[in-house]
């Protein structure tokens, strides 16, 4: 469902990815760790398509999107969630939904219809807001919401859009553990025709969730395994996790 080959990306003398490639097939949790500046989040910039690689290739479902800007990858099936909440502070849950599906169905330009008035997008805003557990706040002011309800609409805005791929940057960030359970019992029961793409710094996390994971190390893939195959590596273990593998 998603495809990076070879991809290459500088910042003038730094070069932050060195020839990444990855394969995400549909209904796969595949996870992306290492140290800080390892080039996790280069990668996922690259992928969304807010920076381009010096060489190599992105495809979504088949279709080379190298050169398409973010808005053009949305709409052949990719969404992205960020580290920071990119949120409306000002609007309430209901409407921050609201425009995410102006921008995912392009109608924004239909100024003399009611968006309030459009029955396909409320019955979405009220789908995906119980999708990501917000039913129950949608009339509430966003900047009134707790931190990992906050988190939680940001999955649903990325949602909005009924993805073939959904890349999540460390979608548990700054939350208790109370609010990580419910983030990951939201990600354990996204649809299985949906790739996800995460970078995550929790390890138990990334261990009992992941189908597959790629561990980074300055810009390059230091190895890709199953969560078992990535414990029991002593190269990662040296690292990024500290000390030996247990064997």
């Amino acid at each position: 469902m998603l495809r990076a080959e070879n991809i290459y990306k500088c910042f003038g003398a730094l070069q932050v990815t060195r020839d990444v490639s990855l394969k995400i097939p549909i209904g796969i949790r595949h996870a992306i760790i290492g140290p800080n500046g390892a080039g996790k989040t280069t990668l996922f910039n690259l992928l969304a398509g807010e920076l381009t690689p010096d060489a190599g290739r992105i495809l979504i479902d088949g279709q080379d999107v190298t050169a398409y800007a973010p808005d053009r990858r949305a709409r052949r099936g990719l969404s992205r969630s960020f580290q920071k909440n990119s949120l409306f502070l000002n609007g309430t849950v209901r409407e921050n939904l609201m425009l995410a599906d102006i921008v995912t169905q392009r109608y924004g330009f239909h100024f003399w219809s009611r968006l309030s008035d459009n029955r396909r997008a409320r019955d979405k805003t009220s789908a995906v807001a119980e999708q990501v557990g917000l039913a129950d706040l949608l009339e509430r002011g966003v900047s009134e919401l707790s931190y990992g309800a906050q988190r939680q609409l940001e999955v649903g805005l990325a949602l909005m859009g009924t993805p073939k791929v959904l890349l999540l940057d460390e979608p548990t960030s700054g939350m208790s553990p109370e609010e990580t359970g419910r983030m990951l019992q939201l990600i354990d029961e996204l649809p299985r025709d949906m790739a996800v793409l995460l970078i995550e710094h929790d390890m138990d996390l990334v261990f009992s969730h992941a189908d597959r994971i790629t561990v980074l190390n300055y810009g390059e893939i230091l190895m890709e395994g199953t969560p078992q195959q990535v414990r029991g590596s002593d190269i990662v273990h040296e690292t990024y996790l500290g000390g030996k593998a247990a064997h």
